[in-house]
């Protein structure tokens, strides 16, 4: 593994990261006539993967579905209510997923610019050796 491979894969594990802030955000919001159906957040589940000693990176283990709960909210003229008069609104906390979306995006940012750093230095070895 190089630097080139660590940071692409870093990159890769972020991008599934905002893909599902996304998802999440665009469901936000959303209501059902039950509890079941209703949408519940998902999240990246990240593993450490380290291939030779002093070099890691990370690996997508898996995206899970939170615990969260739907908010109940009586609204008896809603075309989804159930029989009670009640919809379930997505278990989607709009805030966490904001400061989630952010932190990725640094994360990214971040990458993009070790990749770019990287580069730098390797033409700028390249040019001293002519």
């Amino acid at each position: 593994m190089n630097v080139f491979d660590i940071a692409g894969r870093a990159m890769s594990a972020q991008l599934v990261r905002l893909n599902a802030t996304a998802s999440n955000m665009a469901n936000a919001g959303a209501v059902t006539g039950s509890e079941k159906q209703a949408y519940r957040a998902i999240r990246p589940i990240f593993r450490s993967v380290t291939e030779s000693p002093g070099v890691s990176t990370v690996k997508v283990e898996s995206v899970v579905t939170t615990d969260a709960k739907p908010v109940k909210r009586h609204d008896p003229n809603h075309p989804l209510a159930d029989k009670d008069g009640n919809v379930w609104e997505a278990a989607v906390d709009s805030s966490t997923e904001l400061v989630d979306m952010l932190e990725a995006s640094r994360m990214y940012q971040n990458n993009v610019q070790v990749l770019q750093t990287a580069k730098s230095l390797m033409l700028d070895t390249v040019r001293m050796g002519k």
